[in-house]
């Protein structure tokens, strides 16, 4: 009786059983990390926008804090110098509003010169790129909601520790 050089199919297919059971435990953990990851991003994204902002108070002292977050973001063109409304203060990247599944906002600046502000990163898709959402005001504190919705600072939300 000769036998044949090759895998039978009950051999393939235990391969294949093991491949997929080694991806159903792998999976879920990527998820996770990933989510993690753009969490992270996102409270660094927050961080930068607060210090680009009293950055901005401090140069452009006669309009205090900015509500629109490109006016952090660099000019047009990379040879002009910057100015009020392209400051060149901040990530070109989260001054267009989005990064690494976060959505970046300001809000709630008020008078002339402007007194505060409030930046907010909520989460593209809740779940899927990130679980929290982020704020921060200028007093620096970065508070978050857990339920990923847009979190206030001014509403009791939990400070990041």
């Amino acid at each position: 009786m000769v036998r044949e050089k090759g895998f039978s199919l009950v051999e393939l297919l235990i391969v294949v059983a093991i491949i997929l059971i080694i991806a159903a435990i792998a999976i879920p953990n990527l998820m996770r990390s990933r989510i993690a990851a753009n969490e992270a991003a996102a409270v660094s994204g927050i961080r930068a926008i607060t210090t680009a902002e009293h950055a901005y108070n401090q140069t452009y002292p006669q309009i205090g804090f900015t509500c629109t977050i490109s006016e952090l973001g660099p000019p047009p063109n990379p040879t002009d110098p910057p100015t009020e409304t392209a400051a060149g203060i901040l990530d070109p990247v989260i001054a267009a509003g989005a990064k690494s599944g976060y959505s970046y906002a300001l809000a709630n600046c008020v008078g002339t010169p402007r007194a505060s502000f409030e930046s907010a990163a909520t989460p593209l898709q809740i779940g899927s790129s990130g679980q929290r959402s982020f704020c921060s005001d200028s007093s620096g504190v970065i508070r978050y909601s857990e339920d990923g919705l847009a979190a206030s600072c001014k509403a009791g939300n939990k400070i990041l520790q």
